[in-house]
């Protein structure tokens, strides 16, 4: 909490509010503490927030932050599945904190639910497998920030419905990244190379030449972006 009671957010929920923008009403799916939601309705981005989650004792959270900070007349709470949950359709809807494929998931199961909203999505795993789901459904990828808290890097996407169409490269990196080329791409693909490398070494170990090929792929891709990145 800041001063008087004003929520402070980390840089991984700062910069997901800061892809949230303006709207009249924002869900948060998953919302666990509910600290984004406070933030949204504290500073007047959002005039509602829906604050959804699967857990009713993490729910119990935002419930009692809500009510400590005297917003609760302006959010609804609602215990359910994913956007399942939700019993309204907002203008946009965060996912965070989650694997790719269970955001994936989510954004599937609650397509008649999430209608137009714009999506604010935060993977913390598969974020390629994400992109691919998403234009799968009919969405298109209209920005993508990553935000850097330490040694940790979070890559946040945005997603409107439209028709998109992504090359491997695209998927991988992220079609707006790799565009952009942001200076903060460059921890990132430093990260996704470490990871891409253990990786390989050791499906060398155990001799899977399918998952061999697709991680030489992947750190080829990887190669060329921190080159580009270091020009």
């Amino acid at each position: 909490m800041g001063r008087r009671g004003a929520v402070v957010l980390d840089p991984r929920l700062s910069m997901i509010a800061r892809l949230v923008g303006s709207c009249p009403c924002c869900a948060d799916i998953g919302c666990d503490h509910g600290r984004l939601g406070a933030f949204l309705l504290q500073t007047g981005q959002c005039r509602r927030m829906l604050l959804t989650d699967i857990s009713e004792p993490s729910l119990k959270k935002a419930r009692a932050l809500m009510h400590g900070l005297d917003l609760t007349d302006r959010v609804r709470f609602s215990v359910g599945d994913g956007a399942l949950a939700l019993d309204e359709t907002p203008q946009v809807a965060v996912i965070a904190g989650m694997g790719g494929t269970t955001i994936a998931q989510i954004v599937r199961q609650g397509r008649e639910r999430l209608a137009g909203a714009r999506l604010v999505l935060q993977p913390n795993v598969a974020a390629p497998q994400l992109r691919e789901a998403l234009s799968r459904l009919g969405y298109a990828i209209t920005d993508e920030r990553v935000a850097l808290d330490g040694r940790r890097c979070y890559v946040v996407i945005q997603a409107e419905p439209g028709k998109s169409d992504y090359s491997l490269k695209q998927l991988t990196v992220g079609p707006v990244l790799l565009e952009r080329l942001p200076e903060a791409l460059t921890p990132y693909a430093a990260f996704r190379l470490r990871v891409a490398r253990k990786a390989l070494a050791g499906a060398s170990a155990s001799e899977d030449q399918a998952q061999q090929a697709l991680l030489k792929q992947e750190i080829a891709i990887w190669e060329e972006v921190f080159a580009c990145l270091q020009r």
